[in-house]
């Protein structure tokens, strides 16, 4: 009788009731660490226990508010907190709607590993940064598995970035412990893709590069002015002015009639053709195919 009850007790799995605090109530010094994560406190208590029942390594669990009905999977760091209490990350607390001090039940649970996960930033803050998925495997170091519909919170350069699990593959709670996951980025929240108005027609240059350049000096034919005969002062021709002599344009002759504060670009101008203009693709954020994301072996 009593061999048949110890081998009931090693069978069932891990599922308790404690009550829930954020990690800024644990004694001591704050713990950034567990703050910025994935993973919970629980009582030495409770590790007494999980030894001697028949769960899977590494271990993880599933909270849940049954208030609420919400629920979220985390791995645990270490069995240091209070009796009958946990210390969870705030992030946490927030999924599952859970003030100081309420209850939260916990059991223990196996998941499969991660293949494909999904993310949302909740803010555009975070297409500043140079290299998002470099920054993302290196915080999800401190996470044991994702959950879809969870945001997390990543702690980078002094900012806290929130992001949405979209998506998560092959199941909606994945472990990310020792795995290959292929990541992908949705839009942030609130993104508004930019508007890139089509370019007019090339229109002709408005200056005449020949006018730019520099007067000649030195002999210059047909250069003279002619007078009337009967001493009245010649009438001004506009068409004379287009027929005087220019100087052929040559590029690398520096305009020595520069004035400070006056800059002045020539380009040329190559007109586009409607066929072109149909051809050329718009700008299409996060159009690009997922990486590999790797993570590294993490402590029980």
């Amino acid at each position: 009788m009593f061999s048949l009850s110890l081998f009931n007790d090693i069978l069932r799995p891990f599922n308790t009731t404690y009550r829930c605090w954020s990690v800024s109530m644990l004694p001591g010094t704050e713990r950034e660490d567990v703050e910025r994560g994935g993973k919970i406190i629980m009582p030495p208590s409770a590790l007494d226990i999980l030894t001697r029942l028949n769960i899977n390594y590494p271990m993880l669990f599933k909270l849940t508010n049954k208030k609420s009905n919400r629920q979220t999977h985390c791995g645990v760091l270490e069995f240091i907190a209070d009796e009958e209490k946990i210390y969870i990350p705030y992030w946490m607390m927030k999924n599952l709607l859970l003030d100081e001090g309420d209850v939260v039940q916990i059991e223990s649970v196996s998941l499969e590993v991660a293949t494909f996960s999904k993310f949302q930033p909740q803010n555009s803050e975070f297409l500043d940064i140079t290299n998002q998925k470099a920054v993302l495997e290196n915080c999800l170091r401190n996470f044991a598995c994702l959950t879809t519909g969870d945001i997390i919170a990543i702690k980078y350069n002094q900012k806290v970035y929130e992001m949405c699990v979209l998506e998560t593959k092959p199941g909606n709670a994945v472990s990310i412990i020792e795995c290959d996951m292929n990541v992908e980025f949705a839009a942030p929240v609130g993104y508004q893709e930019p508007k890139h108005e089509k370019k007019p027609a090339a229109e002709e240059m408005m200056i005449d590069p020949a006018d730019l350049m520099p007067e000649p000096t030195g002999f210059v034919a047909f250069k003279g002015s002619g007078n009337r005969l009967d001493g009245k002062k010649k009438k001004e021709n506009p068409d004379d002015q287009l027929n005087q002599v220019k100087v052929a344009y040559q590029r690398g002759i520096p305009d020595y009639n520069y004035s400070i504060g006056n800059i002045q670009f020539l380009r040329n101008i190559r007109s586009v053709t409607n066929n072109e203009n149909e051809n050329q693709e718009g700008f299409k954020p996060f159009a690009g195919s997922g990486s590999v994301l790797k993570t590294k072996k993490q402590k029980k």
